[in-house]
């Protein structure tokens, strides 16, 4: 069974509510972060934390090496909550870097540590416009032009990198927009949405379920299916975790 569990990008959104799911199923979490205060809170989770930036590729790889774990999941994003609007072409220039060479130095890492399988988060709503529901085999819209255009590149690179590093098994992750605890939005928002807790279970799912390829992890407002993920991962759109009361 698969013990230790790398999470990049665990003081994220998804990260902070994926971590504690990945403890209380008796793996052994190490989590990035590059805040010092963050890693306390971190800790405070149950998760170990590492205060690492991605793209420091060298250290990455010697942090991996010395951890080798058995599955590297990447939930890492460069779009902090809450950004104003005329900042949202330079937050998404960063986010696409982030996608092309972080991803890049976390597969290179990965695979320096001999881990089994990646699985990595993406976007559901890249589709190239054409009938509804989208299924994970129809294509990205590479046709589309300013920050869209830049955003489906980040996305594609990230989906390539993820897919195409044997012997690593790549698992793509395509979320809906999230919703719930820290996402800023408490309701369903866009064409289509997921919920946080429900966007981290397919994360721990997918540790243990599915073949390697792409997944949509979204609701069914009808633009895109994910049956895939139900049928092969086991996966529900109305998970939601207990809080403590």
């Amino acid at each position: 069974m698969d013990h230790k569990i790398f999470l990049a990008g665990a003081s994220g959104v998804i990260g902070r509510r994926l971590g504690p799911l990945l403890v209380a199923a008796g793996y052994e979490v190490f989590g990035t972060t590059r805040s010092s205060v963050k890693a306390n809170e971190l800790e405070a989770l149950g998760v170990k934390p590492i205060v690492i930036d991605v793209f420091d590729g060298p250290g990455l790889s010697l942090v991996l090496t010395t951890v080798q774990p058995d599955v590297v999941i990447h939930q890492l994003t460069d779009l902090p909550r809450g950004l104003p609007p005329s900042q949202m072409a330079e937050a998404t220039v960063r986010n696409a870097r982030m996608r092309r060479e972080g991803t890049a130095n976390l597969v290179a890492a990965a695979r320096a540590a001999s881990a089994r399988r990646l699985i990595a988060q993406s976007i559901a709503w890249a589709y190239a416009p054409g009938a509804e529901s989208h299924l994970e085999t129809d294509s990205l819209d590479h046709n589309a032009e300013g920050t869209r255009r830049i955003s489906v590149q980040g996305v594609a690179a990230l989906e390539r990198l993820t897919l195409s590093s044997p012997p690593i098994e790549g698992v793509v992750l395509r979320y809906g927009q999230l919703y719930g605890p820290a996402t800023g939005n408490d309701q369903p928002n866009g064409s289509a949405s997921v919920h946080v807790d429900a966007a981290a279970q397919a994360a721990l799912l997918a540790i243990t379920h599915g073949q390697t390829g792409i997944y949509n992890i979204a609701e069914d407002t009808g633009f895109v299916s994910s049956a895939k993920a139900r049928k092969d991962l086991g996966w529900r759109d109305d998970f939601r975790i207990a809080e403590a009361s």
